[in-house]
């Protein structure tokens, strides 16, 4: 496993981005393994874009592809302060990420470690690496606090 706090912190910062445009603060970086060169960052836009699909992962996904002119991602590792939804993690196995580092567990809307568990499904492609848990207390901090103020 090869990780950097920086780029998990640049996905903290989309996040911060996100909540004041009034988004669920989920933050999304891609970067090129070999090289650590970043191909992509994002945040939710589901609100602003009136498209419930827009969700950080897919964005940054969507941008490293024509980014890179390629629907596939092999060398590249997705860094998201909120465990994927099931949706999320279909694309990142379409996409072949190699690695998926996440931040906060999302118990009710996870795809990964919680709910369908998709990279365990038998009808999943790709399965990429999956580290969780990592600047979880940062990002489930902002997300509580979001939707504490929201109440």
């Amino acid at each position: 496993m090869t990780f950097s706090n920086e780029y998990m912190d640049m996905a903290l910062e989309e996040a911060i981005k996100a909540a004041k445009r009034g988004e669920v603060p989920v933050g999304a970086v891609i970067v090129h393994g070999p090289s650590g060169r970043i191909i992509a960052q994002a945040s939710n836009q589901v609100k602003e874009d009136h498209d419930p699909s827009a969700h950080a992962e897919l964005l940054a996904i969507r941008a490293a592809c024509r980014a890179l002119e390629n629907e596939r991602l092999n060398d590249c590792d997705l860094y998201v302060t909120l465990e994927p939804c099931p949706m999320c993690a279909q694309v990142i196995s379409f996409a072949r990420i190699r690695r998926l580092y996440f931040a906060a567990d999302d118990e009710k809307g996870g795809g990964v470690e919680n709910g369908p568990r998709i990279f365990h499904s038998t009808s999943c492609h790709h399965k990429p690496e999956v580290y969780g848990g990592i600047g979880a207390s940062k990002a489930s901090k902002m997300l509580k606090d979001f939707f504490k103020s929201r109440r």
